[in-house]
């Protein structure tokens, strides 16, 4: 029994150094390469191969560049896209470049008609059911003309509008910084309106 069991680690052994061996006489090849579809190079595509646990994915230009060894299985995958697989060939160059046009994916769902009710009659018996109230709600007094003309002269202005007024007194301060200030206390003109305005309203 012990020497069954030894004979059969010891095939076990023989058979991972062979296959060691046999991937250590692959050569390695450097595969590069585009994918599109029809019209589009598409970025982000996943290049792998499952088996040894290696791969990369495509530039935003479409490209591609990994090493892989002869005989590899190279799987091409994206979301939308039917999934491809290339077998690298045993007779390859060194650098190989190829071209991989991926093919869309497209899966059409039946239409679907969702209703609430089961039949348009029994729609129209519910609507007519409904003791839905006429009035909207909204008090006519706050519709007046007048009142919303006074609302607009004396409501503040707010966060909005402050902000925009201190924009521009800024860039009105940037634009005239090098301009003399003049004082409106000193000027003559505004004088005569204050006097002419104060004579208007006593009489």
């Amino acid at each position: 029994m012990r020497k069954l069991f030894g004979l059969l680690i010891l095939g076990i052994l023989l058979t991972a150094t062979a296959d060691v061996v046999a991937q250590s006489k692959r050569r390695i090849i450097q595969l590069s390469g585009f994918v599109s579809d029809s019209v589009n190079v598409l970025p982000g595509v996943h290049i792998y191969v499952p088996k040894a646990g290696r791969g990369t994915s495509t530039s935003p230009a479409g490209f591609f560049s990994m090493p892989v060894l002869e005989g590899d299985s190279v799987v091409i995958s994206s979301i939308g896209f039917h999934r491809q697989h290339y077998i690298v060939p045993a007779k390859a160059p060194d650098n190989l470049t190829i071209v991989i046009e991926m093919v869309s994916d497209v899966t059409y769902l039946k239409e679907v008609q969702i209703m609430p009710f089961p039949t348009e009659e029994v729609f129209k018996e519910a609507v007519l059911a409904l003791n839905i109230p006429m009035d909207n709600g909204i008090d006519q007094k706050n519709i007046n003309a007048e009142l919303i003309a006074l609302m607009i002269k004396t409501t503040p202005m707010d966060g909005a509008a402050n902000y925009k007024y201190y924009m521009d007194q800024w860039s009105t301060s940037a634009a005239d910084r090098f301009q003399p200030r003049t004082n409106p206390f000193l000027n003559p003109f505004n004088w005569a309106r204050f006097i002419r305005d104060l004579k208007q309203n006593k009489k």
